[in-house]
């Protein structure tokens, strides 16, 4: 029997798609699944008469793989991983490969980098972005791990990731846990992106009184514009939706959002590192609010709401004002999240290409976005660049909508409608730029009440002072931090 080109564990929707996928493009593909009925269930099914090998036991599995063997796991992140890995590891010889394609931590990818080695193995772990869609048509796809395993993956990677301008949305992102790392990071400025939609849209709805119908037209217009992206692009096709009572089918949705946690790792990754990704951290701490549904409610009751404004201004000019804060904003998000890459890739002696990460999200992935070529480019004309914010298109970009920016938080606040990701953004970008802040109020404080020093302005940096304040502390001082 002919050898598969590739095995694949785990035939939920992004298994199954990933393998239609590599068999379109040429690939034979075997495939196995715990429960073996979904293995016979999508051989007689999606998979009928074409290109792919259904296998019942990890044995039969690799034994149907052509030399050096390529095997993905594309099951649930965590322990399920390992227990795979370790079931393998006694099939397989040295020069094989294994393949994580699900959303694990990146200290996992980084220990199993290792660990595989150690074995005589390589080891990818390998972000997917895209959803079902994008796994069966065109996905996003970050490698990182052990490089020498790069060349024997690459062609069935860039054969069936998405295209921009005829190139792959993937290339190797680094060593070790890189790739996942990027691909936390991806997830991060998505959970920033929907929160600032979600911002526009509550602002269209309560203070501004436009109906689903009018919202969805705004949103349709925005995607032909500078926000043209597949996340404004879904927000217009969900507005325009409609229930079989006619009623459009958003305003009968629970508003309690969920998450799988790659969020959360993006905003204590940025906390591990000293890295102030504050609309990210917002943008988690507002799904989590909005899951006290039931004290939210009873805390109207007793708090009350916003307060009745009267709004100035015409219709149009706050909706251009909501467009300059999103876009504003989603700047900030990016430049955000290009910092913690930075940090990170210094922090772990990564080599990451920015260019590239960029451009390996312009197609394929939940974030897709022209505003990402713009990214490219940023990066391509200055590859270390400290702030996205410096260059000089984003610079521009940020200073022609910040009149319009701060017209919409200030109608936020006063319309006591939440809005913290403008906020958030908005503070940043002020803060950002400020040649002053009053952390020397706060350092005085440190070292008032616990000898923690400060430096002065009129001194060289990295000389400490400490100021007996009360006259009985005494010149001891405490330990330095830094972050």
């Amino acid at each position: 029997m002919e050898k598969a080109d590739i095995g694949l564990i785990g035939l939920a929707v992004m298994g199954q798609n990933l393998v239609l996928n590599m068999v379109d493009h040429g690939y034979r593909v075997a495939v196995f699944n715990r429960s073996t009925n979904k293995v016979d269930d999508f051989i007689n099914g999606p998979a009928k008469d074409k290109t792919v090998i259904g296998t019942h036991t990890l044995e039969e599995l690799v034994q149907s793989l052509d030399k050096p063997r390529k095997l993905m796991l594309m099951v649930k992140a965590g322990e399920v991983v390992d227990r795979f890995i370790d079931m393998l590891i006694p099939l397989l010889e040295r020069g094989d490969v294994i393949i994580d394609g699900g959303n694990s931590h990146y200290p996992d990818s980084t220990r199993r980098t290792a660990y595989l080695a150690e074995n005589g193995l390589h080891f990818i772990g390998t972000g997917i972005s895209g959803g079902e869609e994008g796994a069966r048509h065109g996905p996003s796809i970050m490698p990182g791990g052990d490089s020498d395993a790069w060349p024997l993956v690459k062609d069935i990677f860039q054969s069936i990731a998405a295209k921009v301008d005829g190139e792959p949305c993937c290339q190797w992102v680094g060593q070790e846990g890189a790739g996942h790392f990027v691909k936390m990071v991806h997830n991060g400025i998505e959970y920033g992106d929907m929160q600032l939609i979600c911002e526009a849209y509550n602002l269209m709805e309560s203070a501004l009184g436009m109906s689903c119908d009018r919202m969805q037209e705004v949103f349709e217009r925005w995607n032909s514009g500078v926000l043209d992206s597949y996340l404004i692009e879904i927000t217009a096709d969900i507005l325009a939706m409609k229930d079989e009572d006619g009623e459009p089918l958003v305003t009968k949705i629970l508003d309690t959002a969920g998450q799988k946690g790659t969020g959360k790792w993006t905003a204590v990754s940025a906390l591990d590192l000293g890295v102030p990704l504050t609309l990210i951290g917002e943008a988690v701490f507002a799904r989590v609010l909005s899951s006290l549904k039931e004290e939210r409610v009873r805390a109207s009751q007793i708090l009350g709401t916003g307060p009745k404004v009267e709004i100035t201004g015409s219709e149009e000019e706050n909706i251009l004002a909501l467009h300059d804060a999103l876009y504003a904003s989603k700047i900030i998000s990016y430049a955000q999240g290009f910092m913690l890459m930075h940090e990170a890739a210094r922090e772990h002696g990564w080599d990451l290409n920015y260019g590239e990460i960029a451009l390996m999200w312009r197609g394929g992935c939940i974030i897709r976005s022209k505003f990402l070529g713009n990214i490219k480019e940023a990066y391509d004309a200055n590859p270390q660049m400290e702030n996205l914010a410096l260059d000089r298109f984003f610079t521009e970009a940020l200073k022609s909508a910040e009149a319009g920016w701060r017209k919409a938080v200030t109608l936020a606040v006063e319309s006591g409608i939440p809005a913290p990701a403008f906020a958030s953004a908005l503070s940043y970008f002020d803060g950002y730029r400020s040649k002053r802040l009053p952390a020397n109020l706060l350092q005085a404080q440190r070292d008032y009440f616990g000898a923690h020093t400060y430096e002065r302005i009129d001194k060289q940096r990295g000389e400490f002072f400490h100021t007996d304040w009360t006259g009985r502390g005494g010149k001891v001082a405490s330990t330095i931090y830094e972050v």
